[in-house]
């Protein structure tokens, strides 16, 4: 399997893993894309076996957009990386973290609109799970 990906795509990984399964609607409008953008790169993307769509039973007109097992485990292993590569930056420019300043950074972090890194891990790590009431195309 070929999961070299670009920016593009790995930003709609990355939104996948934070947001869960979305509709290819409102993926396309919180990536700024055009909806048949989004639907030429999850071809790649699905062609790849890291999204999948489906219908939801309920909503049988709109498609569906989740990651796959591979697509999580792939955003796992770049996030991680980013992790390590943060962690030896801030050791190398030997700052203190305090609890205080980590809590200040998660503060920022929220109002910036992301999430804190436990929630995030906590969303990438059922960001693959099966979806309920879902048919596959």
């Amino acid at each position: 399997m070929d999961s070299d990906v670009t920016l593009a795509q790995y930003r709609t990984l990355v939104e996948l893993a934070t947001g869960g399964p979305q509709r290819s609607a409102d993926l396309a409008r919180e990536l700024d894309v055009a909806p048949s953008t989004l639907t030429r790169m999850c071809d790649r993307l699905e062609r790849k076996h890291l999204v999948r769509r489906f219908h939801r039973v309920d909503d049988r007109r709109s498609t569906w957009l989740a990651l796959t097992p591979a697509g999580r485990d792939l955003v796992g292993v770049v996030m991680r990386e980013r992790l390590r590569e943060l962690s030896a930056i801030v050791q190398d420019a030997k700052v203190d973290a305090s609890q205080e300043s980590v809590d200040l950074l998660d503060r920022i972090v929220e109002a910036s609109g992301e999430l804190p890194d436990a929630l995030w891990w906590q969303r990438w790590e059922t960001s693959a799970d099966p979806v309920d009431s879902v048919t596959l195309p």
